[in-house]
């Protein structure tokens, strides 16, 4: 059989880890992380984006995108300086390229560089598989010399601080020589797959172990043959790594296997072994006691197979009669353990041990069937799998938990991982087999032990009789086959407990054998007066000891049966669900609405009475299935709650003495209106208004008035005066967090009393909001203040949310289309019907009446206040008081100026015009901007505003598109200006050298892509990064130059026009294009246009060429030479070299004189270079010959509107909404305002070329320019 040489061998196990690293994504991914950790100090900019090369490779489907991003990435990873990631990324690209060598290669120049990371965390595979068969020396040195240091030592934790020293130093060798010899056979390997000859034998490197240097007391490395040899008993000079057996002996070693790992490198791995090692580990293992052990294998020394013979055969016959002891004094402890009337740690079933030392004494053991075959230990809870195979429940859940998804028996396949119901006909059987002889029943036989050793806990006459008959009774319940039995004996346990006749009765009752005999009354029993009295007692012990609660939860279908019954109307089982309530998982899920209804509107004295209130656990179980419920599935809950006779209830409950029953009950109210709007004014109507107000102090939301006026009505009607009079008094002692939710009632009710004075409760109620906005010391309390404020606007949603700031961004003519905003909140914006218009009046006095009793106080004080908010770096701090800012500055447009103004200009104006420049969110830009513009209603804050209109500029062009008052003020700033030049500013981002494909004949913008054609074939596409184009993709398939390049956007196809007579259809992908379709056009293409049907072109000699996608093609106005062209909605403009401009009408061939041509001046031309339009006018750029380079024509009725004096020779042109680019000789790029038709700036690209291209992106903000001269160049408009 022909063996691999030592380089495919190599190339095997590099080749497979590094197809597994692109086949796992999330194996590649955290390899990239850990390099990104190791390499934090270097430059990471290109490794990232050849990490982005490398994704986008392994996920294209296109062959040609893929190698040439990888060519692209290769050739910059290696200009890259070397390190570990860019070896690593190098391996992946030259696997995908498929060159095996060259990426085995580049991984093992990953372990030469930083061998450790390549070992431990990248490559221990590959590490495993190449280098540690040579390394096997050194880990049995390594093992060695730590069994010297462990010798005295039984345990870790018994080693004094010189060993843990010196095994600290063994381990920092061990690692630095293992690096250093990583390095060593990385280098071996690589000579090994460089060899030209594939033959020629390479023999293996020296190990390299550290030497002390006596003179300096330190370490160095060393090569030196003897050494080695004398260090790890070598022969030769060399290691074999394969092991055999000899008439010396055997050589082999074993690992030292300890569990606790010394050393970041696995001390352990798969060994080799001779037969003779494998028969001695067998028969030691056969002659190793049997039974529980505190010995642990792992302290067992570490010996070659010379050294078997340690122990002689009477040392082994001690040890077993040392373990043989300690398995006897172990059994001997277990029987010593308290049964059901002792500790509360027995456990309420015996284990195989305890059978095991039964039968020892001829007592029966347990038949086959009751014993658990993962355990040992009779089953507790036993379940059937579809195998047939009974487990214990824990135990096969262990066993499914991690992964496993076969029978641990028959190993068959398990179509269903989820497991039965409890097997109770089993589980009784094992109980009657217990109960059938108490001389064989470990559980009877405890019991009866116990029974004997109880001692009274009083000395009172009536004791031993009662504790008698307690027995009795719990005998009974647990042991009993006859039902009626049971039953009786838990309703005598019953009357003890209420009786309180023993001390220790919790005790005796709390024991898992008892809790269960309760629950089988509870799967059996059809009498409710004991189904009762039984959920009274489990509701009774588990609220004094929780271990109750875990044995109830220890069997799901224990806690099943329990909500069985409560569905079937044993209400009083509601409290002990809510015992079990954490133990639990979903409660939503469990279906128990109905039934917690039935509790909330049942009268008390229709229940069992009970440590706690069957309607207070009702109500809390229904807050916190609220509390933890999707919005969906809440409202239908809602629904159900908001019925007259359950909110009435829920009220009821806000004059219970529990305080979370009351809190509860408060979000229930709550959460109801926030998803049911239509029951704020019952819930109104009937609470009572004492509690409401309590609940009002306890609740963080109630300061969001969701009661609505007609609350604050029913308070002013109770006595107005005594109300505010008493929350002021309260106001005065608060706590700082209640503070703003009480100042915000007290001012409503002020307002509503006397609405045209101001009095002193009003003034404490702003002065106390102001104070809490200010008080830094309580960032919860500065939150509920500007959050009153935001309620106190008085609008609202049908859920009951402060819509303040919807109606703010209508106002500023922000048109939303927010998910977060309800369709009914919507809807209430935008309703015009009467009532609502009658409801918007009341609204407006209201806001009016407000707004103007918090401005007014202190001159404006509040606005400080606010302006000190939005500095704060709390997000809710910083948008409740943006929106609070916003609104009072907006009414000051309302209301009477009082001089206010002034003073919030001073406060707010150079707030909102940082806020304005600063954000990136549309709406807190609006919302700013509708500051401005009520500042700028009075001249004096038109003033003051221009001297920042250069900072607003930009986010001004942003929001024209969404709001039209950005579109106002820019044009009041326009206006304002006597030039146009100050208000646009252009900032080169990006210029790069394309020389060597020669001119940039056509660009043009798409998405977050630019595509540039060159005269040698070249399309290249770019990505506009903030400061740079980067390369995406370049590719050279047509023949001759790419004159033009035009992107149909309905289709996202890129179409190119050549020389070579053929017009390619390229699809847009995210890493590039890939051509789709080729046409033959049998002439030059130049000046390409396209639409869904046809496409135009010029041709080589007169007139324009109109060919249809199915093959046709037809000649128009070959009366003409065209030079530019444009396609409008059917319309072919067309420019001409004598000058004159026609309108084609392409359905019926139509041609229409624009203007007309010219003779040659002085033996020149004066052609049309450039058409385009936009917005239903028609610009033409040509020659400056009659006074206008530029003409504006309106293409409805072709009579010229306008023109541009620009003497600049125009080769190129883009236009924008607000402004005309031209594009000339000696590079410079003009920029002109379409509105004054005026120059605004001039743009020097540094070069003398010509500009003959220009592209604008979809937001009007990059402008890219091609030259003759190669260069591409980006602006963006600042």
């Amino acid at each position: 059989m022909a063996t691999s040489s030592p380089s495919d061998n190599i190339l095997r196990h590099t080749t497979v880890f590094l197809s597994e690293t692109l086949l796992q994504s999330e194996l590649r991914h955290r390899l990239f992380s850990v390099f990104l950790q190791s390499c934090k100090e270097m430059d990471l900019g290109p490794l990232n984006l050849e990490v982005e090369t490398i994704e986008n490779a392994v996920s294209t489907s296109s062959s040609s995108i893929k190698s040439t991003s990888l060519r692209l990435a290769e050739k910059t990873l290696l200009s890259l300086s070397e390190n570990q990631f860019s070896s690593f990324l190098l391996s992946l690209v030259y696997t995908l390229l498929r060159r095996p060598v060259d990426a085995a290669l580049s991984l093992l120049d990953v372990f030469y560089i930083d061998p450790s990371i390549a070992r431990l965390e990248i490559a221990p595979i590959v590490f495993e598989e190449l280098f540690l068969i040579h390394l096997i020396p050194i880990v049995q040195w390594y093992n060695d010399q730590r069994s010297k240091i462990m010798s005295c030592s039984i345990s870790l934790s018994s080693m004094s601080v010189e060993q843990a020293s010196e095994l600290k130093e063994l381990e920092r060798e061990y690692e630095e020589i293992l690096d250093e010899n990583c390095r060593v056979f990385a280098g071996y390997f690589k000579e090994v797959l460089q060899a030209k000859n594939g033959d020629r034998l390479i023999d293996p490197p020296s190990l390299i172990v550290l030497q002390r240097n006596e003179k300096s007391d330190s370490f160095e490395f060393s090569k030196d043959e003897e050494m080695i040899n004398e260090e790890f008993g070598l022969k030769n000079g060399r290691y074999n790594p394969i092991w055999t057996d000899s008439a010396e002996g055997d050589k082999s070693f074993k690992l030292n296997k300890s569990s606790k790992n010394l050393s970041k490198f696995p001390s352990f791995y798969p060994e080799r072994v001779s037969l003779k090692v494998l028969t001695s580990q067998r028969s030691s293992t056969k002659s190793k006691p049997l039974g529980n052990s505190n010995f642990d294998s792992d302290h067992e020394p570490c010996s070659s197979d010379d050294s078997n013979d340690r122990y002689s055969t009477a040392s082994k016959e001690d040890m077993n009669k040392r373990m043989a002891l300690l398995t006897t004094r172990q059994r001997q402890y277990l029987n010593e353990k308290q049964p059901i009337l002792g500790e509360s740690s027995c456990h309420p079933y015996p284990s195989m041990e305890d059978y095991d030392n039964m039968k020892s004494s001829g007592k029966n053991t347990p038949p086959k069937d009751f014993v658990c075959p993962i355990t040992t230990n009779v089953l507790e809870d036993p379940v059937t799998l579809e195998t047939g195979q009974t487990y214990e429940r824990k135990a096969i859940l262990e066993w499914l938990e991690r992964g496993n998804t076969t029978c641990p028996i028959t190993r068959q396949k398990l179509h269903n991982t989820q497991l039965p119901k409890t097997n109770y006909v089993l589980k009784r059987l094992i109980a009657s087999w217990q109960e059938q002889d108490q001389n064989s029943a470990p559980v009877q036989t405890k019991l009866n032990r116990c029974e004997a050793e109880y001692q009274p806990p009083a000395p009172r006459s009536s004791s031993d009789c009662t504790i008698s008959e307690l027995r009795r009774a719990i005998t009974n319940l647990c042991t009993s086959e006859i039902l009626r039995e049971s039953e009786m004996a838990v309703l005598k346990i019953e009357k003890f407990w209420r009786e309180g006749q023993m001390v220790d009765i919790q005790t005796i009752l709390s024991k898992p054998p008892v809790i269960n005999g309760f629950v089988e009354i509870l799967s059996n029993s059809v009498d409710p007066h004991v189904l009762i009295a039984t959920i009274f007692l489990l509701s009774e012990l588990g609220s004094r000891d929780n271990g109750v609660i875990q044995t109830l939860t220890r069997v799901d279908t224990d806690v099943e049966f329990i909500v069985a019954l409560f569905h079937k109307g044993l209400l009083e089982a509601v409290v002990l669900i809510y015992l079990l309530r954490p133990f639990i998982g979903n409660l939503a899920e469990m279906e128990l609405l109905d039934s917690l209804l039935k509790v909330v509107i049942s009268r008390e004295e229709d229940l069992v009475s009970m440590f706690m209130k069957p309607k207070a656990c009702a109500v809390l179980l229904l807050g916190h299935v609220l509390r933890n419920t999707e919005d969906e599935r809440a409202s239908k809950i809602v629904k159900r709650v908001t019925s007259e006779k359950v909110v009435e209830a829920i009220l009821g409950s806000l004059e219970a003495e529990l305080v979370e029953e009351q809190l509860s009950a408060v979000f229930i109210l709550l959460r109801s209106m926030q998803l049911d709007g239509r029951c704020r004014n019952m819930i109104a109507d009937k609470a009572e208004l004492t509690h409401l107000l309590g609940s009002f102090v306890e609740s963080n939301d109630a300061d969001r008035r969701t009661f609505n006026e007609q609350v604050l009505h029913i308070i002013k009607n109770e006595g107005t005066y005594s109300s505010m009079h008493s929350l002021l008094i309260y106001l005065q002692t608060a706590l700082p967090n209640q503070c703003p939710v009480v100042a915000g009632l007290l001012l409503q009710l002020d307002l509503l009393a006397e609405p045209r004075k101001m009095s002193i409760y009003r003034e404490e109620a702003v002065d106390v909001l102001i104070m809490c906005l200010r008080n830094s010391d309580y960032p919860d309390s500065q939150i509920r203040a500007a959050e009153t404020l935001l309620a106190l606007q008085g609008r609202f949603s049908y859920s009951g949310k402060p819509l303040i700031r919807e109606f703010l961004l209508k106002r500023a003519g922000l048109h939303r289309s927010d998910s977060n905003v309800a369709k009914n909140d919507i809807r209430y914006l935008n309703n015009d019907s009467q009532e609502t218009t009658e409801e918007e009046e009341a609204a407006k006095d209201w806001e009016r009446k407000m707004a103007f009793s918090l401005v007014s106080y202190e001159f404006g004080l509040l606005f400080e206040a606010l302006a000190e908010g939005l500095k704060s770096k709390s997000a809710d701090l910083f948008s409740a008081c943006l929106v609070s800012a916003t609104w009072l500055v907006y009414m000051l447009t309302i209301l009477p100026d009082t001089g206010i103004r002034g003073a919030a200009r001073v406060c707010l104006l150079k707030q909102f015009v940082s806020i304005f420049k600063s954000s990136r969110d549309t709406e807190t830009k609006a919302l700013c901007l509708l500051a401005l513009r009520s500042f700028i209603r009075e001249p004096e804050g038109l003033h003051y505003l221009t001297n920042y209109v250069k900072d607003i500029l930009k986010g001004l062009r942003e929001l024209k598109k969404s709001s039209t008052m950005a579109v106002e003020i820019f044009n009041l700033f326009s206006e304002e200006r006597e030039s146009s030049a100050d208000m646009w500013n252009h900032k080169e981002i990006a210029l790069v050298d394309c020389s060597i494909n020669g001119e940039v004949s056509s660009n043009v913008c798409f998405r977050n892509k630019v595509f540039s054609s060159h005269t040698d074939g070249t399309i290249k596409v770019w990505t506009v990064k903030a400061k740079s184009l980067h390369l995406l993709q370049e590719i050279r398939d047509h023949m001759k130059a790419v004159t033009s390049l035009v992107v149909l956007q309905s289709a996202e196809k890129l179409y190119s026009g050549s020389l070579d007579r053929t017009v390619r259809v390229w699809s847009i992908q995210d890493q590039g294009i890939e051509c789709e379709e080729i046409h033959e056009m049998k002439d030059h293409v130049n000046n390409l246009l396209v639409s869904n049907s046809l496409s135009c072109f010029i041709p080589q000699g007169a007139g324009i060429k109109v060919h249809l996608w199915n093959g046709s093609t037809k000649l128009l106005n070959q009366q003409k030479y065209a030079k530019c062209s444009t396609l409008v909605k059917g319309k072919l403009y067309c420019g001409c070299l004598d000058n004159s401009i026609q309108d084609i009408d392409l359905p019926t061939g139509t041609i229409n004189s624009i203007q007309s041509g010219s003779r040659k001046l002085l033996g020149k031309s004066s052609p049309i270079y450039a058409l385009q339009v936009h917005d239903g006018l028609l610009f033409s750029a040509g020659t400056s010959l009659d006074g206008a380079a530029v003409k504006i024509w309106n293409t409805a009725n072709y009579s010229m509107v306008g023109s541009l004096q620009s003497t600049l020779e125009i080769r190129a042109m883009a236009i924008s909404s607000e402004l005309i680019y031209l594009g000339g000789k000696g590079g410079i790029v003009e920029a002109w305002c379409r509105k004054k038709h005026d120059r605004v700036e001039a743009l020097q690209t540094g070069t003398n070329g010509k500009v003959i291209c220009m592209a604008l992106d979809a937001n009007e903000e990059t402008l890219v320019i091609g030259t003759s001269d190669g260069r591409i160049q980006a602006w963006r408009l600042g």
